[in-house]
């Protein structure tokens, strides 16, 4: 009975512990525009522009972009560096070994973080999507950036020109559980330097360029769960049937 007691009182602090170990901060809910053609196109565009040189997508190809609808056309002056063609695969020209030297570790594969981010804190999409609109500057890090749900991440911020300049503020408080401690406290961020969108557009491409990484991790996630729908009807049916077909045998041999 006690080892059954101890058993539950360790699987309640599990979520916390996911939680803590993101760095404390709470996953905001990142919108789905998986089924929106013109964001995930937006997604793409932000993917290729701002991610693409660093992190490679080496499980996607270009000339799969055709399934949000672009052309291959579209693809090949919009999406492609120069020496690349449609059908090649989304890699980059920086080795591990560079990644790990410029950035203290070698930049991941970004082709299915939006499932690999996934916790009981939340799936990966609302990690992804607090993480890009979380960065701040911090002068005492290598980059001159931080991050609320990575705290002293390697990666500077890529997207900083479009969000603008942050600083994060702090406030010293005593410790509930312990007064004669202090615990450093987030109160919110201030914006030192605009950027070109305004809050509620970063806001948004943030979710394009998320839903994008969510569709890469499974192109076909649309249509399996469409196929699970006629599925689960059909089996419905088949059931009802064998049912009643069960019912007719067994009056019969009655």
């Amino acid at each position: 009975m006690n080892f059954l007691k101890k058993l539950v009182a360790v699987l309640a602090l599990v979520p916390a512990f996911v939680l803590a170990a993101e760095g404390g901060f709470p996953l905001h809910s990142a919108p789905d525009h998986t089924k929106d053609l013109a964001a995930l196109q937006n997604g793409a565009k932000l993917f290729v522009n701002y991610c693409l040189n660093c992190h490679s997508a080496s499980s996607m190809r270009y000339n799969r972009l055709q399934d949000i609808g672009l052309s291959e056309k579209q693809i090949k002056e919009n999406l492609l560096f120069t020496s690349d063609k449609v059908g090649d695969l989304m890699t980059i020209s920086m080795t591990a070994k560079d990644g790990k030297e410029w950035f203290g570790a070698a930049p991941p594969d970004l082709s299915v973080i939006a499932r690999a981010k996934s916790s009981s804190a939340g799936p990966g999409t609302d990690w992804l999507y607090t993480y890009l609109r979380t960065f701040y500057k911090d002068e005492a890090r290598p980059t001159g950036w931080n991050n609320m749900v990575f705290p002293n991440v390697g990666m500077p911020h890529a997207l900083w020109e479009l969000q603008g300049i942050r600083e994060a503020k702090f406030v010293d408080e005593k410790d509930p559980h312990d007064p004669s401690k202090t615990v450093h406290k987030f109160v919110g961020f201030e914006q030192v330097k605009p950027g070109k969108l305004t809050t509620l557009e970063y806001d948004t491409a943030m979710a394009d360029l998320v839903s994008f990484m969510s569709w890469m991790s499974e192109p076909v996630q649309s249509k399996r769960r469409q196929l699970g729908v006629w599925v689960l009807l059909f089996m419905g049916i088949f059931v009802v049937l064998a049912w009643r077909l069960n019912a007719s045998y067994w009056k019969e041999v009655k």
